[in-house]
């Protein structure tokens, strides 16, 4: 199902993802009542449980990275999944705002996410099983950047998190470049953005594409 006045930004770590809904959120500043901008991990309890989780350092070898966590990647994956189900169903979430309220909602991170993040260490089964019930945005911008400039970008970052290292980060691409064919057959709009660009290059895309959603094309 494609829930309508819904997109969603996805990339790599590094890609700019977060910088880009603040961007869009000053073109929507002037509008009040249209725009509502959101992320995941939430800010609900279970997202800042994840959020704890992601700076543990360390990760099982096989995903390129020493150390372990204090939870198994499945139940990490699951957590998403929860945290993502109040984040749509939960009072005041994306379904209310979308559907009832008539508010465009643009997420920062959302099922893609954990399609690719999660299939590396859970594989494609649990993670397809965790997100098949969950509604498809009408938009998906995926800014798209290499590992090595995702590793660059994140570099300097004083905490980082677990999936913030190069191996991974190539995988993740490589995750994302597959996926993005399969959402677009299934009826989601699918943008990808350079995102090696300048922040107000890459913000051009986003918006042009943002601009072509109906209640958008209504508003200005």
């Amino acid at each position: 199902m494609i829930l309508d006045n819904f997109a969603v930004l996805e990339g790599c770590d590094g890609s700019g993802t977060t910088t880009q809904l603040e961007l869009l959120s000053r073109r929507f500043a002037g509008i009040p009542g249209l725009f509502y901008a959101t992320a995941e991990p939430t800010r609900g309890p279970v997202g800042e449980l994840i959020r704890r989780l992601l700076k543990e350092e360390g990760r099982p070898k096989e995903s390129g990275v020493s150390g372990e966590t204090r939870v198994s990647p499945e139940t990490l994956a699951r957590l998403f999944a929860a945290d993502r189900a109040e984040h749509l169903y939960g009072s005041g979430g994306i379904v209310e705002r979308c559907s009832v309220r008539g508010e465009l909602v643009v997420s920062d991170r959302y099922s893609p996410s954990s399609l690719v993040y999660q299939a590396i260490d859970c594989g494609e089964e649990l993670s397809r099983i965790l997100n098949e019930s969950f509604p498809l945005p009408e938009l998906l911008v995926y800014i798209d950047i290499d590992g090595e400039t995702a590793e660059k970008r994140i570099a300097g970052r004083p905490d980082r998190e677990i999936f913030e290292h190069l191996e991974f980060q190539e995988k993740v691409r490589k995750g994302y470049l597959k996926l993005l064919p399969a959402w677009e057959k299934s009826g989601v709009r699918v943008l990808t953005v350079d995102g090696s660009r300048s922040p107000e290059e890459v913000a051009e895309g986003v918006w042009r594409a943002v601009a072509e959603m109906p209640i958008v094309k209504k508003a200005i």
